[in-house]
């Protein structure tokens, strides 16, 4: 968190990079914040899972943009590839069947 705090402070505009950078943290904050909302409020358990993914994504490029990339590259093998895969795995494996059943009216 102080880290975010630094960087949103150090934010001068003074060239079309900073002003670049700025857009892009912007943006990446953003679709973490939609995502992440979408993870929570979402019905569906693959709709949710798919939301977390994206959102996982996006905190690797915020990452990627503090210069920690080293910490992206790790969120990005472990959390997505790793998490987000079993997620995927045990939510289309414990899926419920949806045909009608002889008791289902």
């Amino acid at each position: 968190m102080v880290a975010i705090l630094d960087y949103l402070a150090s934010f001068t505009f003074d060239d079309l990079t900073s002003l670049a950078r700025f857009g892009a943290f912007a943006l990446i904050s953003l679709v973490i914040i939609v995502f992440s909302l979408l993870v929570v409020i979402s019905r569906d358990a693959v709709r949710a899972s798919i939301a977390l993914i994206v959102s996982l994504f996006s905190v690797a490029g915020l990452y990627i943009l503090l210069n920690a990339q080293f910490l992206g590259v790790v969120q990005i093998l472990v959390y997505v590839g790793a998490v987000g895969v079993l997620i995927m795995f045990a939510v289309m494996l414990t899926k419920a069947e949806t045909g009608r059943g002889p008791y289902v009216r």
